[in-house]
């Protein structure tokens, strides 16, 4: 996909900041947990400097997004209420977010059990 296909059309945030609404042009539209985001945060702190250090984190159930801030005319960093707000979501992220949602979530739960970790209690490795 290139840059340009990636356009949103609109970004707003729902059910009190539970969910991100992320629409694009071309008709695609995602409604993305804040769990989901923060836990695929692009951020060094969540992803490490590579995939081998990237970190499973625990906890974020019940986090939400507080405020959605744009980016230049690329992206937008988003604050979360447990105070992570490095991660800068491009247009083309959280494109790929929504159309892989089910497979990385799933692939998030099977972490969180294969590393002794849940999504109620706050931990990370």
């Amino acid at each position: 996909m290139a840059d340009d296909e990636a356009w949103p059309s609109e970004i707003r945030l729902e059910k009190g900041g539970e969910a991100l609404r992320v629409s694009f042009e071309d008709g695609a539209d995602f409604a993305l947990g804040a769990e989901y985001l923060r836990v695929r945060s692009p951020s060094a702190e969540v992803q490490g400097h590579s995939a081998e250090h990237r970190k499973t984190i625990g906890g974020k159930r019940l986090v939400k997004i507080l405020d959605v801030t744009p980016v230049g005319n690329y992206a937008v960093r988003l604050q979360f209420d447990d105070t992570h707000d490095t991660g800068i979501y491009t247009w083309r992220y959280l494109r790929e977010l929504g159309e892989t949602a089910k497979e990385n979530f799933d692939a998030y739960l099977r972490e969180l059990a294969d590393k002794g970790l849940d999504r109620d209690r706050p931990g990370e490795k």
